[in-house]
């Protein structure tokens, strides 16, 4: 079969960002190709499960599922998606397998069951077989593979003028013709809508009448839109932090991702006035934070993870701060930034920005975000530092930048679903990266399948967070047991 990637094995010796962490020992066999359409493909076959070359993490299964590259010739060329088991831990209690749809786009679903399974509270692996894969481009199914030297000259998103926009969307041409050339056409098929078809090709294979799903993030664009494809082959699903595929223009989506981003610095700001083991605490928080990002906008501050290297003021943002937004890690990053303010500056020097992620093909292939020019780029950027004047540079941005110009196979769209079981929409009020009004957004959109369970916390993910969350969706999952509409679960410490 044309257009593999590289196997599992080899992939584990080359850790990377979209590195996943098994091996497949065996292929499945016995997958017949669908019609085109709604239709799904019919397994004769099992998957064949071996061990995960992982002695590290002991007990997972790997195997490998063979789908087309485009669904919509399902005759034609064909790959092969990785994908990953732990059975249950509770073999006599079983109810059946658990997909997990992983986020990103670019993270590794066959990582998260081989090395990431705590993630899972005890009761749902006791329950299920965990079951996830790396979707299309993604670890060992076919990943994006770009030239090394292409990617290290990605220009600025701090475009200047006219010409930078310009070079920026050539730029853009160049290095979608490199990768395409190198993984083959898979690179034009990566969208969501595609890995719907590779979803439910994975719950025929699994022998699972109906699906069951754990959607986070980016991936629970993958669930929303199997449950407009296939409402009648939904089980139960739980989509948690939640990607709203609707969002109409770039203005929107970029000022919806700017305004959640800042209500998590406030609430971290808040957090520090008040708590004593703020290493913040006392000081005005925001006029050192601003004197970080003044400092790495002219090269003086230190990364603490290169020490020697400067850290330029979008890494302060989006890999420093970020990451502890996401974990919901006040006082780590009170730390942090105590730690860079006390730091001696380094003499002044260019900086770069940290690449982005292999992946983003993926997100290019589902959000049309169109800018026609560089005034129009300007008052995008001039409308995120309004929305979020704390955190300039943020992530959204640059992936706008870097999909200029691409084509859009996916684009948004209202989600039309009709005739699915219940749907648990699982979202933290405090999420920086997809936010709490987005929640809102997609279970209107779900009409009478939409259940909206409301963490009353911060950090990106919450269902287990706290016995509250845990028990609400435990009991969904394993007992079809629905949440009173508009339940909400009080904040844990984090």
């Amino acid at each position: 079969m044309p257009f593999r990637g590289r196997s599992l094995s080899r992939r584990v010796a080359a850790r990377g960002t979209a590195t996943a962490v098994g091996a497949a020992m065996a292929v499945l066999t016995g997958l017949v190709a669908a019609p085109a359409g709604h239709a799904s493909p019919s397994a004769t076959g099992a998957l064949r499960w071996a061990p995960c070359d992982d002695p590290a993490a002991p007990g997972a299964e790997c195997a490998t599922l063979s789908v087309p590259v485009d669904w919509t010739h399902p005759d034609g060329p064909r790959f092969d998606l990785a994908v990953a088991r732990r059975k249950a831990t509770g073999p006599g209690a079983r109810v059946g397998s658990l997909v997990f749809g992983p986020g990103g786009p670019g993270d590794s679903g066959v990582e998260r069951v081989v090395r990431g399974i705590g993630r899972f509270s005890p009761e749902v692996r006791r329950r299920f077989d965990i079951v996830s894969f790396d979707p299309r481009g993604v670890g060992s199914s076919n990943p994006v593979t770009c030239s090394g030297a292409l990617l290290a000259e990605r220009p600025s998103p701090e475009m200047k003028d006219q010409a930078d926009f310009d070079a920026t969307t050539a730029y853009n041409r160049r290095l979608r013709a490199d990768c395409r050339a190198r993984i083959g056409p898979v690179f034009d098929h990566l969208d969501t809508a595609q890995t719907v078809r590779d979803l439910d090709a994975l719950r025929a294979a699994l022998d699972e009448r109906k699906l069951t799903f754990h959607g986070s993030s980016y991936g629970t664009m993958l669930g929303a839109q199997y449950a407009e494809t296939y409402p009648r082959r939904v089980r139960a699903m739980v989509l948690e932090s939640v990607m709203d595929h609707s969002v109409p223009t770039t203005r929107a989506f970029l000022r919806s991702e700017a305004a959640t981003a800042q209500d998590s610095f406030r609430e971290f700001v808040k957090w520090c006035d008040g708590a004593a083991e703020c290493a913040l605490h006392g000081r005005d928080v925001r006029a050192v934070w601003r004197g970080l990002l003044a400092r790495a906008g002219r090269g003086e501050l230190e990364d603490p993870a290169r020490p020697g290297t400067s850290l330029s003021s979008s890494d302060l943002v989006n890999r420093i701060a970020f990451r502890k937004f996401y974990q919901a890690d006040h006082a780590g990053l009170a730390t942090a930034i105590a730690a860079m303010d006390a730091s001696d500056p380094l003499p002044a020097s260019p900086t770069s920005t940290m690449p982005l992620h292999p992946a983003t093909p993926l997100f290019c292939s589902d959000w049309h975000l169109p800018v026609r020019d560089h005034r129009e780029y300007a008052s995008l950027v001039a409308m995120m530092n309004t929305t979020a004047p704390d955190l300039p540079h943020l992530l959204p941005l640059h992936m706008t930048a870097a999909c200029l110009g691409a084509p859009t196979p996916n684009p948004q769209h209202r989600l039309e679903v009709h005739g699915a079981p219940p749907i648990l929409v699982s979202n933290a009020l405090h999420d920086p990266a997809t936010g709490y009004p987005w929640a809102v957004s997609v279970t209107r959109q779900l009409g009478r399948s939409g259940v909206l369970l409301t963490y009353e916390g911060q950090g990106h993910g919450s269902v287990t967070s706290g016995p509250c969350m845990e028990d609400a969706v435990n009991g969904y999952l394993t007992d079809l047991a629905v949440p009173p509409r508009g339940t909400s679960c009080p904040a844990v410490p984090s």
